[in-house]
């Protein structure tokens, strides 16, 4: 009896430990969006509206050049966690979750550190190197996702990752309002641009104590013999080249987030040209739309799901998403765009989550971790590359021009779905 009585208490003392290093890799996730999030209603005052106070760079470059920079700033950190995501997920099985996550979120609490810093003295190199760097040692996404699946049954595995997409979705939402919210001196007069990096670096250095006092290893045997391979990122896109028929969906994928790259870069530039919004108003907005991108994938996907397969859902949402796009340009007043902006936010939410699954489900068991890591090299060189581009295009042009090009590629996305995927796999399209 006092045998089973330890057995079950053991069994009793892993499942704790394994809800508290849930809740620890939940926490993990929902600060990383919580940082990026803050970022949104920020950076334009920085460098894309130059009666703003906090605009850096004014008798130094003209308005067109701000937009350049503009640009390849918010391009910095997806180009390093394109370049090093791969790598952290070796580094993971090689040496082990903890020490991995440590490292990223040691990174993350010093590049908010920094990013504040460059604000402050006005800066742009450091800025440009908070981000990279933050890139670099922030990539903590994969750890965490590993470690999931470590505590995880197989069986249990998709309720569990449903979880990190409410935790994804959490921060994305409080993200920009508390970037607003924290940048805006109205609110307290010690406020400004600076604030909410101060707080980020904070939850981030909270997040390392977590780490270090309430997360046990997850892995039981680390792989010391792996080789780590530095070019993995490249050697991801070009494997996505040669995949055949799941080339179509990655492609798709591509254009998709390509053209939510467009979008996010320039269209706090628009709102307040267009709208006279404050980083306050900004971050409201995109908070706005997280909500509803989180409410489509947690009640109307549900429902949705039960009826049409991934492939008539995404027939007609990468559809709507294109055309909900386009028409945010068209309002005059800001209520008006408030009408349309659930509408978009819906079709991004329920596209992104079936993109996801169909990427999964057309890959074999056998060969899941490795496709869902290509697809997640894809995923970051197309948040890398059309920022860059949008610069270019808004200096040349207008902010506005940037969101007409983004509903342009995520047309360009959903042709290639429908004229490429239901020909090369077989698709039920009725």
């Amino acid at each position: 009896m006092k045998i089973k009585y330890n057995k079950m208490e053991t069994a009793d003392n892993s499942q704790k430990q394994n809800r508290r290093t849930l809740a620890v890799i939940l926490f993990t996730i929902f600060v990383d969006l919580l940082g990026f999030g803050v970022l949104i209603p920020v950076i334009p005052l920085l460098l894309g509206d130059p009666v703003s106070k906090y605009y850096l760079i004014g008798g130094k470059f003209s308005v067109s050049q701000g937009y350049i920079l503009l640009g390849y700033l918010s391009a910095m950190w997806a180009l390093a966690v394109f370049l090093v995501a791969p790598i952290m997920g070796q580094l993971s099985d090689k040496y082990g979750r903890r020490k991995i996550l440590l490292f990223a979120l040691s990174g993350t609490s010093l590049s908010y550190v920094l990013f504040a810093t460059g604000i402050l003295t006005r800066n742009l190199p450091i800025l440009f190197i908070s981000r990279f760097f933050d890139g670099i040692t922030g990539s903590s996404i994969s750890a965490a996702q590993a470690a999931i699946a470590d505590i995880t049954k197989p069986e249990n595995r998709a309720k569990t990752f449903g979880l990190i997409g409410a935790a994804f979705g959490l921060g994305f939402i409080l993200g920009p309002y508390v970037g607003g919210k924290l940048s805006d001196p109205a609110i307290l007069s010690w406020f400004n641009a600076a604030t909410p990096f101060w707080f980020a670096a904070f939850l981030s250095f909270l997040n390392v104590l977590f780490i270090l006092f309430f997360f046990k290893e997850t892995l039981k045997e680390k792989n010391r013999a792996l080789k780590i391979t530095l070019t993995r990122a490249f050697s991801n896109i070009f494997k996505a080249a040669q995949l055949g028929s799941i080339r179509t969906i990655l492609a798709t994928n591509f254009f998709f987030q390509g053209g939510f790259a467009f979008f996010t870069t320039f269209f706090s530039v628009f709102l307040i040209h267009k709208f006279s919004f404050t980083q306050g108003n900004i971050g409201d907005f995109f908070s706005y739309v997280g909500l509803w991108a989180v409410l489509a994938q947690v009640v109307i996907l549900p429902l949705v799901i039960k009826k049409f397969s991934e492939c008539q859902i995404l027939r007609y949402s990468l559809l709507g998403l294109s055309i909900f796009m386009f028409l945010e340009l068209f309002p005059d007043k800001s209520w008006e765009l408030l009408l349309i902006t659930p509408f978009f936010a819906v079709a991004s939410g329920i596209s992104q989550a079936n993109i996801t699954a169909l990427v999964s489900r057309s890959a074999g068991q056998s060969v899941q971790g490795e496709i869902l890591g290509i697809n997640s090299s894809v995923q970051s060189l197309a948040m890398a590359i059309p920022p860059i581009i949008s610069g270019y295009i808004a200096a040349a042009f207008l902010p506005d021009t940037s969101i007409l090009v983004s509903a342009i590629v995520i047309f360009l996305g959903w042709a290639i779905f429908f004229f490429g995927f239901g020909k090369s796999i077989k698709c039920d399209w009725s």
